[in-house]
């Protein structure tokens, strides 16, 4: 996997984990259910890059 697509799938996991935990701190749902999808899809983008890696090798 690439350093520059790991690095944005990690970022995109960190920034959601914050939307998420800033969410719930101040109660908005909206900002909550934002943050889960956001850091799914960079889990998500991550396990794909990997699976990838297991082929190519």
């Amino acid at each position: 996997m690439g350093i520059r697509k790991k690095t944005k799938n990690i970022g995109e996991i960190a920034e959601g984990k914050i939307k998420e935990t800033l969410g719930k701190a101040v109660g908005n749902e909206s900002l909550e259910s934002k943050g889960k999808a956001e850091k799914t899809k960079g889990k998500l983008k991550q396990a794909v890059e990997k699976g990838k890696d297991r082929f190519r090798h």
